[in-house]
């Protein structure tokens, strides 16, 4: 590789920090800092400032040319924010740092909001805003606090967390009608404050692989105690001990991977350094915000614990050239932690130019400068924070002492810093050194609390499935039910339990939960109709190893939307936390429905059933619930990706294609079964037609079906294409585009097809009973399949 010439954007600490990282490098050969600050210009071999502005393209990128510069480090935001990478790369200099549409994910809160609901990446809620009035009624009805986030670049400071609601309405006004934050405030998220131990996790990345690095705690209130107005961070500290590897692997698996393919898959790669903010909530983590390049003063924390054979400036080229799963990324055993000296006044107004004077610090001890430079060949303050002193250690107490001992060599009027830097890590590791011996069923690997929150999120769900006869709670010992109020004379009592099968994996892959649950209950609601019956309740059960509560809460959307359709009444279910049983994200899912029908209307009527007789077919949506393990065997093969635009419809992915919920056929099919017009029903699940039919049929009769009666669906051609599946097998594994089966009369074809589609049903005329001596000893003939079903 050749030696590197780095241009480095920036003037703070985290700019000194990365200079003095990369300065360690045999790879490079010289880092000029643009514009830097009294550290980069002063005691560090290979770096010298260059006096230029970060968002100065036109002399930066001469500059660079002039001086054999042959790659770019982006410091601070707003260079990335306004297109540094772009800019570069035209001039053929790589960049570490993501591209003008990556940096959206920073530069705009709306659209970050946005991306991470379209991804299922777990956040808090949120809506977004460009008028005053429409936001303040959001939170007038809103019934949980709120955090208002100008949507633009804000410093850090575009953030106000109201305690009240009439201090929520001034923070619109401020932020939409005052503009405090000026352009940044033209957007408004207003979105639901979370509670809990808050994270930044930074992330190297070339667009496909993600590596975290250690997880920092910043603090940002100016005050001890986290008292006060928000800064752009006091001081920081690394690891924390409240992400634990269990912890960390989540984040990664349901955040930051997910992120990097989400975007990649969006158009816009990323490229850099990913800062995602974390909050550790009840209900698992929740990202909070994205950031597109090295935090401050995180960085002066994680840079610090990299071990001595990770070569940062290798790992930045290996993400420039989307091999980063080729070099090394080691940390240092031990913790780091820094102080901030900012100011006095800071973050308000706050004089400049006051002399600074540095002794010598202890090991293990470095001061990095972000508000300093040099005037009359004396080092003076330019900013608001100043300096940070870092000190590293075998354990956190030490980690800290350390920095604080480096504060003592800093000394300028009006210096002020926190005394209390990783005080939230102090009172949990005392926490656990008190009940180091006891154990409860979270530490087991059950959250109670989670199963609570859950309850309480998805009774709005629950409520909205009330129909005579139940109009209960859930979150009792168990359901009721009253058939009398549901205006049953005679009834029979009919129960089905079904899951979706694989159909779950795609769900899990593609992290698209919220259809599944209609899955489960059309398995079990359209088993009840083919027997006659009215759907009346439902329960599910949802196990996993560890209950992700908004997964859940979307998996129990899709059941009330099932219950919905159906008519039937969510009464209750199970959510089974099982810790070890399933892998990291998996879960499963069950359904139990039970309907009543009055005794003279139950089908099939056997006795009446006969050669003659037609088969009508209702249009099924696509492959349903059933031959999913095939299907994954297929997509396998085929080398396309879920994530892929689907072959047959451009406007979804495969697996939102794939995922198409099941339909159900009840409220459509009740009309004529009250009528008496329907003999019996086969509803097509797994084995197709060629096992489901004759489940309904006397023994002496089989039937002849023509597939050319009916259009052959494009999933089933892609299906039968790329696998290579053979018509027979078509037949007796999917529905091939046919998901229930009426046997009626020949003289009330006519009638049943008229009501069926006055309820909006496509009906094909499919086939004809016949004796099985005319079948060939056959139950199930299949006609004109070569002919029909090609691709």
């Amino acid at each position: 590789m050749d030696k590197l010439v780095v241009l480095l954007l920036g003037n703070g600490g985290r700019e000194h920090t990365i200079a003095w990282k990369l300065a360690q490098s045999n790879l490079v050969e010289r880092i000029f800092v643009a514009p830097g600050n009294g550290g980069t210009c002063s005691g560090l071999n290979k770096v010298e400032n260059v006096n230029i502005g970060v968002t100065d393209f036109p002399a930066l990128t001469k500059f660079a040319t002039d001086n054999n510069v042959n790659f770019v480090v982006a410091g601070p935001e707003q260079p990335l924010v306004e297109g540094v990478a772009g800019v570069f790369q035209k001039i053929g200099i790589p960049v570490f740092g993501p591209s003008l549409k990556a940096a959206r994910m920073e530069g705009s809160k709306t659209f970050s909001k946005d991306f991470m609901k379209k991804h299922n990446i777990p956040t808090a809620a949120y809506e977004n805003f460009t008028d005053a009035a429409a936001a303040k009624e959001f939170i007038r009805k809103a019934d949980f606090d709120v955090v208002l986030k100008a949507s633009g670049l804000a410093a850090g400071k575009g953030v106000l967390i109201p305690t009240t609601k009439e201090e929520a309405y001034k923070g619109v006004d401020e932020i939409l009608v005052q503009k405090v934050f000026g352009e940044a405030g033209n957007e408004l998220v207003v979105e639901e404050f979370l509670d809990g131990q808050e994270l930044s996790i930074l992330a190297f990345s070339d667009g496909y692989t993600v590596v975290p690095l250690p997880p920092a705690q910043d603090h940002k209130r100016i005050f001890d105690n986290d008292q006060g107005p928000n800064t752009g961070g006091m001081g920081c500290y690394c690891p924390t001990p409240v992400a634990t590897p269990e912890v960390l692997a989540d984040i990664k698996r349901t955040i930051l991977q997910p992120t990097i393919n989400g975007m990649r898959r969006d158009g816009f790669p990323f490229v850099g350094i990913l800062f995602t903010g974390i909050m550790l909530t009840s209900s698992g983590p929740k990202v909070l915000e994205y950031n597109v390049r090295f935090g401050d003063p995180e960085t002066e924390v994680v840079l610090p614990l990299l071990s001595d054979d990770t070569d940062l400036a290798e790992v930045m080229v290996a993400c420039t050239e989307g091999r980063l799963d080729s070099v090394r990324v080691g940390i240092k055993p031990g913790f780091a932690a820094t102080v901030v000296i900012a100011s006095g006044g800071y973050p308000g107004k706050y004089p400049t130019g006051k002399e600074i004077t540095l002794q010598k610090t202890e090991e293990d001890v470095i001061v990095f400068h972000a508000g300093t430079s040099f005037k009359d060949n004396k080092l003076v303050t330019s900013g608001g924070r100043v300096l940070a002193a870092t000190g590293v250690a075998k354990d956190l107490r030490t980690a800290v002492d350390k920095a604080y001992s480096g504060v003592k060599t800093v000394a300028f009027d009006g210096m002020f810093y926190r005394k209390d830097i990783a005080h939230r890590a102090f009172t949990f590791l005392a926490q656990q050194s008190s009940t180091a011996n006891q154990m409860t069923y979270a530490q087991a690997g059950v959250s109670i609390d989670a199963g609570n929150l859950l309850v309480q999120q998805i009774k709005p769900l629950v409520r909205a499935t009330r129909r005579v006869g139940a109009d209960g709670e859930i979150g009792g010992f168990g359901g009721l039910f009253d058939l009398k109020a549901a205006g049953f004379q005679d009834p029979i009592l009919v129960s089905a339990t079904d899951g979706v099968g694989t159909k779950l994996k795609l769900a899990q892959l593609t992290g698209i939960h919220d259809t599944i649950g209609q899955d489960v209950v059309a398995m079990n609601v359209n088993d009840l109709i083919v027997q006659g019956a009215e759907s009346l309740f439902f329960l599910d059960y949802y196990a996993c190893g560890k209950l992700e509560v908004d997964v859940a809460k979307d998996v129990v959307k899709g059941v009330a939307d099932g219950c919905l359709m159906a008519g039937c009444a969510l009464i209750g279910g199970e959510t089974s936390e099982m810790p070890g049983l399933y892998s990291p994200g998996d879960y499963d899912l069950a359904g139990f429905a039970v309907g009543a029908v009055e005794r003279n209307k139950i089908i099939p009527r056997m006795d009446e059933i006969k050669a003659g007789d037609i088969l009508l077919g209702l249009a099924s949506s696509g492959a349903h619930s059933n031959g999913y393990s095939l299907i994954r065997k297929i997509v396998e093969r085929s080398n396309q990706e879920l994530h892929s635009p689907c072959p047959w419809d451009k406007t979804k992915s495969l697996g939102q294609s794939l995922l198409t919920p099941t339909r159900i056929y009840v409220k459509q099919l009740l009309p004529v079964v009250r009528k008496g017009l329907v003999k019996a029903m086969a509803h097509i699940t797994g084995g197709g037609f060629i096992d489901n039919i004759p489940r309904v049929l006397p023994k002496e009769l089989g039937v002849e079906v023509d597939a050319s009666t009916w259009p052959f669906p494009d999933v089933f051609k892609w299906i039968m294409a790329t696998g290579n599946v053979p018509h027979r097998e078509m037949a007796r594994t999917f529905n091939c585009g046919i998901g229930m089966v009426l046997v009626v009369n020949s003289d009330d074809v006519e009638e049943v097809t008229r009501l069926c589609r006055a309820e909006g049903e496509v009906v094909h005329q499919i086939g004809v009973l016949k004796s099985k001596a005319e079948n060939n000893g056959e139950e199930v003939v299949m006609r004109n399949m070569e002919t029909s079903w090609v691709v």
